[in-house]
């Protein structure tokens, strides 16, 4: 063989390794960009991300993504990892490429619409969980593994409840009461856990005293307890046994849970809009803006005071 043509051909694939190495690179860095526009008018940016195991981790999902292109597993988690750095816009158009490749799998429409209510794109969230909720439909429910595991590294929900779940939270922040309150009461959202029970408790409880239902709103808490094994829930179950009278005002832990619920319950239990709109201030001035907490208090507060 030609000598000259040889040197070509390694010349060549050195070129294209180059390349190949090039762009796994540009993949690995996470360009900082607008995430989101808060209905506050609040411009969100992707954070600067230092190294450490959540970086790691993100590295080797995309890896494992690019050995297995075609493995619709290895894509949910490349999107999940690159959320979990707070790259919300990313992962929505990882979760896009794998709807283009595995249009009948559900899950990149329900993790493709939770990114969408951490984006404030409501009505987008809506019409994925829906098309998530007909492709469901007639399959067997199945659990959904932790990205952050908690403590007893126990997967606490499934994939059905979890849509059912989202998409009553999205119906929430739109102010859609009636859907809300149907889609928190789907069965698969209480699957088996305590930390279910108490995290679609609070949110039924909510639903409810905003339709003005009372009775119904303390069915739905009636068997929190304190009794009950919460893993992970500890903020819902504390401010269902709030609602209850089990637990006084200066006991709780204040989070962005604790200060979404006192905000809401001066409002509707004891028609104190000034102690509610002090509670609603702390949460949107102090809060993490991605937490469920305090997305529905950005819409509370858009729809009440501004």
């Amino acid at each position: 063989m030609n000598i000259k043509y040889i040197y070509l051909i390694i010349i060549s694939q050195i070129f294209i390794c180059c390349n190949l190495n090039q762009n796994i690179t540009r993949d690995y860095s996470l360009s900082q960009t607008t995430e989101a526009i808060t209905l506050l008018g609040d411009t969100l940016i992707s954070p600067v991300i230092k190294e450490g195991k959540s970086l790691d981790q993100f590295k080797s999902a995309q890896k494992i993504y690019f050995e297995n292109q075609n493995d619709p597993e290895s894509l949910i988690w490349y999107g999940r990892r690159a959320a979990y750095l707070g790259y919300y816009q990313k992962a929505i158009n990882l979760y896009s490429k794998g709807i283009k490749r595995h249009p009948k799998d559900a899950r990149f429409y329900r993790h493709r619409g939770h990114r969408y209510i951490s984006t404030r794109q409501y009505d987008k969230a809506i019409k994925d969980f829906e098309k998530a909720l007909k492709l469901i439909n007639g399959k067997v429910d199945q659990i959904e593994p932790d990205g952050l595991p908690n403590k007893k590294n126990i997967p606490l929900t499934t994939l059905n409840g979890n849509i059912w779940y989202h998409i009553g939270l999205s119906y929430y922040l739109i102010n859609d009461m009636d859907n809300a309150l149907e889609a928190f009461s789907n069965r698969s959202v209480s699957h088996k856990y305590d930390d279910n029970i108490v995290s679609s408790a609070h949110w039924l409880y909510m639903i409810n005293r905003k339709l003005g239902d009372v009775e119904g709103a303390a069915k739905v808490i009636d068997k929190v307890n304190n009794e009950m094994d919460i893993i992970e829930n500890m903020s819902y179950h504390q401010s269902c046994l709030f609602y209850k009278g089990q637990l006084k005002e200066s006991e709780i832990i204040i989070d962005d849970v604790a200060l979404y619920s006192l905000a809401n319950w001066y409002m509707y239990e004891k028609n104190d809009t000034l102690r509610a709109k002090k509670y609603y201030q702390k949460l949107l001035e102090n809060g993490n803006p991605y937490s469920f907490a305090f997305i529905a208090g950005e819409s509370d507060w858009n729809r009440l005071f501004k």
